[in-house]
């Protein structure tokens, strides 16, 4: 990746540069919580993400970039001496990342803004990693088309993410009815989003979207998809 280092400032500078997602993971209670359930249901999304994740990884370029990177549960699937750009608004994690990434000999590199503008150049970036990301972000479609700016032609977005149900559906009608408190406990996650519709509707060369089904007791995030976007 080229010119990935920018210039230091400090900690209000970055906070008005990284723009209102970046605000929101750094409100004092809410930024805590999602810090502290990230980090404790690590091992619970390992066993039920673990063999996708490792199926979904298993053939990324050397170098990537990670949006949305939380504690690094990632890092466990990546090969040792990935070099991981992780874009990651709050900072409660970043000594999570830090941690993670010499537990997994990943050469780490943070990036404390939100992803509605990243600082890469255009055409800088082999693979993009988005885990149970887009469902948070303030501007999706923002999101996705900085993602395609910074990938080079046939570069990949590599993405897993819960979806709207049916709305006629019990789960449907569910994620609905608990999208406001879910969104404020959970940092701006978005109960409904029509996530494979945006990805088909992005403009890339080719969008493979593969729907399953989370077994879980968390009912509103049960639809879920797997898709591998190539620019």
């Amino acid at each position: 990746m080229r010119n990935s280092h920018p210039p230091k400032t400090d900690v209000q500078t970055e906070q008005r540069a990284c723009g209102a997602e970046y605000a929101t993971m750094d409100h004092p209670v809410r930024g805590w919580i999602n810090a502290s359930s990230i980090h404790l249901m690590d091992g619970y999304m390992h066993r039920k993400y673990g063999l996708l994740k490792s199926r979904l990884f298993e053939n990324l370029p050397a170098t990537i970039l990670e949006i949305g990177a939380g504690a690094g549960g990632n890092f466990r699937y990546f090969r040792p001496g990935t070099k991981v750009i992780a874009v990651e608004p709050n900072r409660r994690l970043h000594r999570n990342l830090s941690e993670r990434a010499r537990r997994h000999d990943i050469d780490l590199e943070i990036h404390p803004g939100g992803a509605e503008a990243l600082e890469f150049p255009g055409e800088s970036v082999d693979a993009v990693v988005a885990s149970l990301v887009l469902c948070t972000v303030a501007d999706p479609e923002a999101v996705v088309r900085e993602i395609l700016r910074v990938l080079k032609p046939g570069g990949r977005l590599l993405c897993i993410e819960h979806v709207a149900a049916p709305s006629s559906s019990f789960v449907g009608r569910l994620q609905r009815l608990v999208y406001r408190p879910w969104k404020w406990l959970f940092e701006g996650c978005h109960t409904h989003r029509e996530t494979g519709a945006l990805l088909r509707e992005a403009g890339f060369s080719r969008v493979d979207v593969r729907p399953f089904t989370w077994r879980s007791a968390f009912l509103p995030v049960r639809p879920q998809i797997e898709a591998v976007c190539v620019k």
